[in-house]
């Protein structure tokens, strides 16, 4: 059975969103038949020009059952100035099997209302601007791709190529989407969400003074870490350093030290052999139920299954 792939592109959109269109020629290839049927669509055809200014030639948009169409994103995000785009969206949303958004295309599903109710995610740096537009989305900002029912969406630019195995993988299975990542010399699965790439774990206070806290937070996780302690090192009284804290980094002390926990958690976890209670123990967490918690908020998924996951990528590599 062929299955027929839309990928539609708004104007100005990202190039790099094209990389979803290999993840198929390879799944052709693979399974020696051209199983995947991808067309470049726009809601009026013709070349269509990209940020970059590289162009693509396209279809307009005449039916919309496909299998999966998917709409990329835009550098900057913002709402449609064509109802018609909209509404190509809103009628796929019925009658295509899968619709799915690359990177900011999420504000496009979302002005279609194809979002309302449903968890999504988009690049890190617009995951709250993408809330503040449509309140009624449920934007987790950490997640690589997200599986609504017949909704799908995905992170940053290259997380296409992760949505796309995914989306590969209902079809046809774990063996097919696991070759695909080998040929293209990529992790089949990604441990961790995308605030291991993001601004939330670089914090990127102001002030020495923050920054020398988060600096000793770094050096002693081990530590309870208390906020005087952390004022001390800051060379603040608490409740200035509580206030400053805040206003420059955008979250609590309490917070930001459970940021820090769980990305030197995860590093350890992926990098080493040590078991879960001995990482817990040496990046802070009173016990391995705590750390699993913070993980389940962080990454979306156990420290157990980040463990398994690291393991399958050191057993089978990437080539």
């Amino acid at each position: 059975m062929k299955r027929r792939i839309g990928l539609l592109l708004p104007p100005g959109f990202q190039v790099l969103d094209l990389m979803a269109t290999t993840v198929y020629e390879l799944a052709n290839t693979l399974l020696e038949e051209a199983s995947y049927e991808v067309t470049m669509l726009s809601e009026h055809g013709g070349a269509m020009t990209s940020s970059s200014g590289i162009s693509v030639l396209t279809e307009a948009v005449a039916r919309y059952d496909y299998d999966t169409l998917l709409v990329a994103g835009q550098m900057a995000p913002r709402r449609p100035s064509s109802p018609g785009f909209v509404e190509i969206l809103r009628q796929a949303g019925v009658q295509s099997r899968r619709v799915g958004s690359i990177c900011t295309g999420a504000f496009l599903l979302a002005e279609a209302g194809l979002l309302d109710g449903k968890r999504a995610t988009t690049h890190w740096s617009l995951a709250r601007d993408l809330q503040r537009m449509y309140p009624k989305v449920r934007v987790e900002e950490d997640r690589i791709f997200i599986n609504e029912g017949k909704v799908w969406s995905s992170a940053g630019m290259t997380a296409c190529v992760d949505l796309c195995l995914a989306l590969v993988e209902s079809d046809y299975g774990i063996e097919l989407s696991r070759n695909i990542a080998r040929k293209l010399v990529v992790y089949h699965r990604r441990s961790g969400g995308q605030s291991q790439f993001s601004a939330l774990l670089e914090l990127e206070p102001k002030s020495d003074r923050i920054q020398q806290a988060l600096s000793y937070a770094k050096r002693h996780l081990r530590k309870p870490l208390s906020v005087d302690e952390l004022a001390e090192a800051a060379n603040l009284s608490t409740r200035q350093f509580s206030r400053t804290f805040r206003i420059e980094t955008g979250q609590s002390p309490a917070r930001a030290i459970e940021v820090l926990r769980v990305e030197a958690a995860r590093a350890m976890i992926e990098g080493s052999n040590h078991s879960i209670d001995v990482v817990a123990r040496e990046t802070g967490f009173s016990d391995p139920e705590r750390m699993r918690r913070a993980f389940l908020r962080a990454f979306g998924q156990p420290p157990q299954a980040i463990k398994r996951a690291a393991r399958e990528q050191q057993t089978t590599g990437l080539a």
